[in-house]
């Protein structure tokens, strides 16, 4: 059966076919959700979550773009969700933000000491880390998205940034004072 296919079978509620698309992007949604929670057991629910929004909200689905991007979009808004009710957010004056960027030697730290590192960050550097650096939404977009202000948007970046390229110099530090 052709995605077109399945998409439409879905729209009538068939569970073949919702088992079908489930099968074909849950490891992409879970690695997506992975990304906004706190720990596996939250990604879990998070996927779960925007499944079953995905099937509810199917009918909406114009085949205008991937499936696969309106599938994300309604996953990372479904891990969002969380944060928003629970407001992990502070207010932050615009003029008072500094921008800090992060150098990364690829060599020196791996893939996975970076995901693990990010993984650590606060609530609310960390979504705002992962939609800006990792999915390049834009300021407003987050703003919007969290229901917050781009200054504060700004700001948990800037502070996201600060904290990664604290832990990679000390990685790098640790690592490089192992091998004297």
């Amino acid at each position: 059966m052709s995605l077109e296919q399945l998409i439409e079978q879905c729209k009538k509620n068939d569970a073949k076919a919702q088992s079908q698309i489930y099968k074909l992007y849950a490891s992409k949604l879970f690695s997506l959700c992975l990304k906004y929670s706190k720990n596996y057991a939250e990604a879990e629910d998070n996927l779960q979550d925007a499944f079953v929004t995905i099937f509810i909200k199917i009918s909406q689905y114009k085949s205008k773009g991937s499936l696969e991007g309106w599938m994300k979009r309604i996953t990372i808004n479904t891990a969002l969700q969380r944060y928003r009710s629970i407001g992990v957010f502070d207010i932050v004056n615009e003029d008072k933000i500094e921008d800090v960027s992060v150098e990364i030697d690829e060599d020196a730290v791996s893939i996975d000491f970076l995901l693990g590192i990010i993984q650590e960050l606060p609530d609310r550097y960390r979504l705002v880390f992962n939609l800006y650096a990792l999915d390049d939404y834009s300021h407003k977009e987050i703003a919007e998205m969290l229901d917050i202000t781009t200054g504060t948007s700004k700001s948990n970046l800037a502070r996201a940034r600060m904290i990664l390229k604290e832990k990679i110099e000390h990685y790098k530090a640790s690592i490089s004072s192992q091998t004297l």
